[in-house]
């Protein structure tokens, strides 16, 4: 049987910890087969971002339709899109030729540094040309806060967040908690069905460095081997918490998740969907 096919639309870590790199390992790691759309390039590593340099959108545009149309794709993953003409080239080229799949949609905005990522004009074009096409969006609580216009301080606060992310057109939501304090992660999956929330106890580690892009590609993998949303979101959270209690440190800041640690643990055959 033929691995998902996932494209991924994101920028280079250059630390190999987050982004397109933190992608691919993922995806790889659980089965599937990763392709890549580049948006940016980072000079970053584990302590931060020391500088950014964007790709232009016509080649973006180039790249998406060089893989979809010789390799086919099977779920869409966008990471870092910086700005309005980056996202309207990528909503273009995904309408023509990846409308029929799903897409996961992480709204990268700031990395975990404070870095901000992305230009002030992008986000009203991300909510009008991206994400009403999402099966899934997966921002953390900065992210989300700044796609409502107002903080979400509490974990009684994010399920009422989750609905008004649901407005915007995504099909779901998986709005997570992390930036919270305390020895208690709270994750909540909203869609039209209701909101659910994702429990478990918080991982005592500095190596948690692109554990959003580790999520996301996680899931767009299950997607893409037509894993039911629940359990692709599930799946997804199980390997980055694995991931999470099985890294190595490395560098003198926030360090790698364990990417690597994964398809013997999950039981799951290089190829099979």
């Amino acid at each position: 049987m033929n691995p998902s096919r996932i494209l991924i639309i994101a920028g280079s870590d250059a630390g190999g910890g987050a982004g397109i790199q933190a992608d691919i390992k993922t995806v790889t790691a659980l089965g599937g087969y990763a392709m890549t759309a580049v948006t940016a390039l980072t000079a970053q590593n584990t302590c931060g971002v020391q500088g950014v340099v964007g790709v232009e959108p016509a080649f973006i545009r180039e790249q998406i339709r060089s893989v979809v149309s010789d390799l086919g794709v099977d779920c869409v993953k966008t990471g870092m899109l910086h700005d309005a003409a980056v996202i309207d080239a990528v909503a273009d080229e995904l309408q023509r030729g990846a409308a029929h799949v799903p897409w996961v949609v992480d709204p990268v905005m700031v990395a975990q540094s404070g870095a901000r990522l992305v230009g002030e004009g992008a986000m009203a074009r991300l909510r009008s040309a991206i994400m009403p096409q999402a099966r899934l969006i997966t921002p953390n609580l900065p992210e989300a806060a700044a796609l409502l216009g107002r903080p979400i301080d509490h974990v009684g606060d994010m399920e009422d967040a989750a609905r008004a992310l649901l407005a915007f057109g995504p099909k779901a939501v998986l709005l997570k908690g992390g930036h919270l304090g305390g020895g208690q992660l709270t994750d909540v999956l909203a869609t039209a069905d209701g909101c659910e929330r994702l429990e478990h106890a918080r991982i005592d580690t500095r190596s948690d460095h692109g554990t959003g892009c580790t999520l996301a590609s996680a899931i767009a993998e299950g997607l893409g081997r037509e894993l039911p949303l629940a359990h692709a979101v599930h799946r997804g959270r199980n390997y980055l918490q694995r991931a999470l209690a099985t890294a190595t440190p490395l560098g003198a800041g926030h360090g790698p998740v364990n990417h690597a640690h994964t398809v013997a643990a999950f039981g799951l055959t290089p190829t099979g969907r």
